[in-house]
């Protein structure tokens, strides 16, 4: 069997000039550098010193035939290494990076001669002439920077001319020095380079499919490829920092002339932070609505123009991809349609990004939203699907481990008005009478503030309108908006003083949304002592914890917070009691909530 990879060696300045012909391809040239300035010192230290900073590993892109039947070669895709190149271009040929903040800012590495020894330029350095300042100054010239050296030494007067000639002469030839490159075969699978790549790196790294699709976006520039690269990234900047659209504006004003951005320009004024998504959402989403497909290898392989039939290449097929994707990518970040769907993930009870634990549920939604809209569905009709099918793969945990197979035969339902008994037969086989008297119940015999079920839970409060525990007037949902307290129905500290651990104390059906006020005047009594006082304000209407002082309301709230009447009256040793009790109430206040959707 022929090798699937070469092992080669090329220098630093082979490496920099492939880049700058835009022969090879690096992902995270657009996106935020993640690396600090020190991570580029000491990169730049041992390629100095002859230190081994490992292999950089690409993947050509298949080669392509084209419509006159000639034979397109692909570009390397660099899949590892994309920070060490970005801090060598950063530091050898001067060139600004994008910080996770989103600013374009140089990283200048100073160096000492009389020392050998590099670090980051700050203040005090900048003033110490032993120091200069910016090591681009020499590593980014072809032929040796007498002007420098003169410089360094006119300042230096006392410096051994010599040994600052032979250290300069050492720093510049650091662009001949050899980084080992790994090259894969075109010929390759995706699932085999991730193979590939877990192995050399001997760390169980899962290689992101999602960069392997924008690598292969950013490569192509004959399908436009750069710009839909940019769009995708550039949509998901907005999403979580607005104000990066004036900088956007400024710095890229051929991105910013194109339909691509005024399509997302709305985000300039969008706070919401329900739904932020990433690359890897975007893609997702687009990948399971235009292709109708879930496994994000075969956005990849259609990309490339793979036909899954012949085994071959065929740049119509990869051109036409490129344009659903496209397609699909507009769908996506077009304003209706989000704020739209995020209109129906909130009538839904979801009003907080920490109440959605499954941001696969959320993409798929998404994704079935867009599709829907495509078949022509009524409107009406989208919603109560939409929001259906999302609580209903929240409370089957429908899209956890391997997902993609069941987006892919899940949004293949929905062709041709099919969904509808898609959603009624799902419902039958998995919520049926066992699920909520049983599977759910058991679900809630959990110790979590952080639990998908005690999250929908509260989505079944706030869709219900129901008033936090012994508030007269406050709801869930403000508490939820405002970060009320999460109270514990026995208090904590009453349950540890009677030998009670933490995880039975905080059995999530303990909980429940309270006001502050309310939740410290209740303090550590058990529930028969404090109760007792509320029973009393209600007799005496003297107000003494909360502000319920009619006894026909304060059960009307027990009710609604599924806390059982016979809680009044317990103590410590009925703890096991109530929460048997109250998981029961809970699970058919989640059943009901998830019949009005």
């Amino acid at each position: 069997m022929p090798p699937c990879y070469s092992v080669n060696s090329h220098s630093v300045e082979t490496i920099l000039a492939w880049v700058k012909a835009c022969e090879i391809a690096i992902p995270e040239i657009q996106r935020p550098f993640v690396w600090d300035a020190a991570n580029v010192r000491d990169l730049l230290d041992s390629f100095y010193n002859g230190y081994p900073v490992g292999y950089l590993i690409a993947w050509r892109n298949p080669n392509v035939r084209l419509k006159d039947g000639s034979i397109s070669e692909g570009k390397k895709v660099l899949i590892d290494g994309q920070q060490r190149v970005t801090a060598l271009m950063a530091a050898v040929l001067g060139q600004k990076v994008l910080t996770k903040d989103y600013q374009f800012v140089r990283i200048r590495i100073a160096f000492n001669p009389l020392e050998r020894k590099f670090e980051v330029l700050n203040p005090a350095i900048g003033k110490d002439v032993s120091w200069i300042p910016d090591v681009s100054s020499i590593l980014c010239r072809s032929t040796f920077p007498v002007d420098v050296y003169e410089d360094y030494c006119a300042k230096n007067s006392g410096a051994d001319k010599g040994e600052v000639l032979q250290t300069l002469t050492n720093l510049q030839s650091l662009r001949n020095n050899q980084i080992g490159f790994i090259e894969l075969a075109h010929e390759l699978d995706i699932e085999t380079v991730t193979e590939i790549f877990i192995r050399i790196n001997s760390k169980g790294v899962v290689l992101n499919q999602a960069d392997f699709a924008m690598s292969k976006i950013a490569a192509s520039d004959q399908y436009g490829g750069p710009i839909l690269r940019k769009a995708i990234d550039y949509f998901c900047q907005l999403a979580v920092a607005p104000d990066f659209h004036s900088q956007l504006a400024e710095r890229d004003t051929a991105f910013a002339a194109t339909d691509w951005f005024r399509k997302m320009s709305w985000l300039k004024n969008e706070n919401e932070d329900l739904y932020d998504p990433s690359y890897t959402d975007v893609l997702r989403v687009a990948c399971v609505s235009a292709f109708e497909r879930g496994k994000l290898a075969d956005l990849v392989s259609l990309l490339s123009g793979r036909n899954f039939e012949t085994r071959q290449y065929e740049d119509e097929i990869a051109e036409a991809s490129f344009k659903t994707l496209g397609d699909g990518v507009m769908s996506f970040i077009n304003e209706t349609h989000f704020q739209r769907f995020l209109m129906i993930i909130r009538s839904a009870g979801f009003i907080a990004p920490h109440m959605i634990r499954s941001q696969n549920a959320l993409n798929f939604a998404y994704a079935l939203y867009l599709k829907l809209r495509m078949e022509k569905y009524d409107p009406a009709v989208i919603e109560k699907l939409v929001r259906r099918w999302f609580v209903l793969s929240l409370l089957t945990s429908r899209y956890s481990g391997s997902f993609e197979s069941r987006f892919d035969s899940d949004i293949k339902r929905a062709r041709g008005g099919g969904f509808v008994d898609c959603l009624e037969q799902t419902e039958k086989a998995e919520l049926s009478d066992s699920f909520w008297e049983f599977g759910l119940v058991q679900e809630l015999e959990k110790a979590s503030t952080n639990s998908p079920y005690l999250k929908i839970y509260w989505a079944a409060q706030v869709k219900l309108g129901d008033r936090g525990l012994l508030s007269k007037e406050i709801t869930v949902r403000d508490l939820i908006a405002h970060r009320g307290d999460i109270h514990h129905i026995f208090p904590k500290d009453y349950l540890k003083k009677n030998g009670m651990k933490r995880g039975e104390y905080n059995q999530i059906a303990n909980f429940a949304y309270t006001q502050s006020e309310i939740n410290i005047k209740v303090g550590n009594k058990s529930p028969k002592e404090y109760f007792a006082d509320i029973l009393k304000q209600c007799a005496d209407q003297c107000l003494r914890v909360g502000a319920i002082c009619d006894e026909s309301q304060l059960r009307d709230n027990l009710s609604t917070n599924c806390i059982p009447d016979s809680t009044l009256q317990m103590e410590h040793t009925d703890y096991k009691t109530f929460l048997a009790e109250r998981r029961n109430l809970m699970s058919m206040k989640i059943k009901n909530y998830y019949s009005t959707l």
